[in-house]
């Protein structure tokens, strides 16, 4: 049977039926990665243990003394009217500019706006019956919804101005007389009041076309949340909610009156800010694409505040965005769309595509993000992503997961293996009641170890002990007369509870139709400990694959939805693991959980370590 099997694999030409296909067992698991002699150095030096993420220093622009004066007598309190023009009154409130920014909302949600539903998410609620409240009990992605106003540019992607004012003012009107003054709460934290002022400047002609009384007192409200941010902005809870507040304090300097030392001040916190959220290959450090993406969003809608008042804005604003797009492309799998990483879910490549265009930026994706801590490998057709890096710190996690050695990998448009993801979206159609589960090492596909998280996954998206070192080394192997690629990288975030190291090989074949995988426990001191320890080894399934095991449970066949086939086969020395067929989840673009399958390897393991080889191959 086995040397059958071996043929069938050499046979590049040949095809299975179905049936075969969700049983045939698949042999040559357990040959060894790489052969003596075969590796060639490419950047085969481990990373410097403990510092997958590294800060960027990130200058404010240099200002002649005048400027320098203004900008520290504003950060001491002076006020703006009486900087910029100290003998005559302070100028009545108005707009400077009309902002014209390239980003696009999302119709459907606008839509549903139109019909009287916010949509969250893919979750809706009747606008009339929302608390606006900062009180409100309303879960954290309709908070942000409600209180940061992102909605206003899903109203304005979905019909012309005249339709979509009216409904504005409306929500804005029982905005206002739920919240009339600065407080506390949902509504006053530095993120939600940075993206709501920015938003209010941005769609301004959605919310200041109505009677002039309105108008006056929505033009006085920006003052007053720019005031308000004033004061605040550096108490954000993390560097991406200083950016928003730091990014609305700057429209307000633009296209306000009287707004230059308020420009000259936020430009300077503006760009310290951003220094310290991004790592030195551009990924923000939280480690999530939603996050890197509302970067590249926030500094768009500040562009274009700035071309609204005809002014150029600071070199490195642009420096900044160039350097943001590069690793997120990283994280884009064959679909053309994100991977599940960090609390995202599938993130769709349309919503993808109007980002890059929007900033005007043409990159390819970054392949070895080793500050971002994300490894990329194309090889034909293929994708493969690993996830190469501790979790985010605390200070700057968001929905920190224990994800370290995780993977996803695509062929052409079909998702294979993936993450659970959608962490980040819990409170629209994924139940709060499994966030943090999302966010645990088994909802990723990599080793688990005694049914633990690598590193501790904690309320309110926090990270707590667990993976603090990760070495990754990344070269090129000649297989069949072709490159292919291998990754190694190791962790320790098992160490100190259990004395063990997990180290993962992956080696993509040059075709990207062989993926090759070997799981090791390693000893982490001189001596390995007595007994045995449960693992188990998860590979979830994408949406639509169907899979059967064989009759060994040490393999199974993978039926794609485009009508291709994959074997998934155990190595021969694999010990007493077995293979067994669980249900999964997995987070689709539109916020949906997804029920699906993964394949789960399992078993005991000497406590003095073990190792475990997998294929993945593309049958016929």
């Amino acid at each position: 049977m086995t040397e059958g099997v071996h043929t069938l694999l050499r046979e590049d030409d040949r095809t299975l039926d179905t049936a075969d296909a969700l049983a045939l067992p698949l042999g040559d698991a357990d040959e060894p990665l790489v052969t003596d002699g075969e590796a060639v150095a490419a950047n085969d030096v481990p990373q410097e243990p403990g510092r997958a993420l590294a800060l960027s220093d990130f200058k404010p622009p240099q200002a002649g003394p005048v400027d320098s004066a203004l900008r520290w007598a504003y950060r001491l309190g002076v006020p703006g009217s009486l900087l910029a023009a100290p003998l005559r009154k302070p100028a009545a409130p108005r707009m400077l500019g009309t902002v014209m920014s390239p980003l696009e909302g999302d119709r459907a949600a606008g839509m549903a706006l139109r019909a009287g539903q916010l949509q969250v998410h893919g979750l809706k609620a009747p606008i009339d019956k929302v608390d606006f409240a900062s009180s409100a009990p309303l879960t954290p992605p309709f908070l942000r919804v409600v209180h940061g106003f992102t909605w206003l540019r899903d109203l304005s992607a979905c019909a012309p101005r005249e339709e979509c004012a009216p409904i504005a003012e409306r929500a804005l009107r029982k905005w206002l007389k739920a919240n009339p003054a600065p407080g506390k709460g949902a509504a006053w934290t530095v993120e939600n009041a940075g993206l709501r002022l920015l938003g209010w400047f941005v769609h301004a002609p959605l919310i200041l076309s109505g009677d002039p009384a309105t108008r006056a007192k929505m033009l006085e409200q920006m003052e007053t949340t720019a005031r308000w941010l004033d004061r605040n902005v550096t108490s954000a809870d993390d560097r991406l909610g200083q950016v928003a507040g730091w990014c609305a304090i700057t429209a307000a300097g633009l296209l306000l009156p009287d707004g230059r030392p308020r420009r000259l001040y936020s430009e300077a916190g503006l760009l310290r800010a951003l220094g310290e959220l991004v790592s030195d290959d551009g990924g923000v450090l939280s480690r999530s694409p939603l996050a890197q993406m509302e970067a590249i969003a926030l500094l768009v809608d500040l562009k274009a505040c700035y071309d609204a008042v005809d002014r150029d804005p600071p070199a490195a604003l642009e420096t900044m965005i160039a350097l943001l797009v590069p690793p997120l492309l990283t994280l884009r799998m064959g679909d053309r769309a994100l991977g599940s990483w960090q609390g995202a879910g599938k993130t769709s490549a349309a919503r993808l595509d109007a980002l890059i265009e929007a900033t005007g930026v043409r990159a390819r994706p970054a392949k070895d993000t080793r500050h971002w801590g994300y490894q990329r490998v194309d090889a034909g057709k293929s994708v493969l992503l690993l996830d190469a890096a501790p979790p985010p710190r605390p200070r700057h996690a968001r929905h920190g997961c224990a994800s370290t050695l995780a993977f996803e990998f695509s062929a052409k448009q079909q998702r294979i293996i993936v993450n659970c993801g959608g962490a980040e979206l819990a409170g629209g159609q994924v139940p709060i009641r499994i966030e943090q589960g999302l966010r645990g090492t088994a909802a990723h596909s990599t080793l688990v170890l005694d049914d633990a998280n690598s590193t501790a996954v904690l309320i309110k998206g926090q990270i707590g002990k667990g993976v603090e070192e990760v070495d990754i080394a990344r070269t090129v192997v000649k297989q069949r007369g072709r490159d292919a690629t291998r990754l190694e990288a190791a962790h320790n975030g098992y160490a100190a509870r259990h004395g063990l190291l997990h180290r993962r090989i992956l080696l993509l074949s040059a075709d990207g139709e062989e993926l090759r995988g070997e799981d090791l426990l390693e000893p982490s001191g001189k001596e390995g400990k007595r007994g045995k320890i449960a693992f188990a080894i998860r590979f979830h399934l994408g949406y639509g694959i169907e899979a059967g095991l064989s009759e060994d449970n040490r393999g199974a066949g993978l039926a794609l939805p485009d009508g291709t086939y994959w074997q998934f086969r155990l190595g021969g020395d694999s010990g007493e693991a077995k293979m067994t067929l669980e249900d999964s989840l997995w987070v689709d673009g539109h916020g949906r959980p997804r029920a699906t399958k993964q394949l789960v390897v399992e078993g005991l393991t000497p406590r003095s370590g073990g190792r475990f080889p997998w294929l993945l191959k593309r049958m016929g």
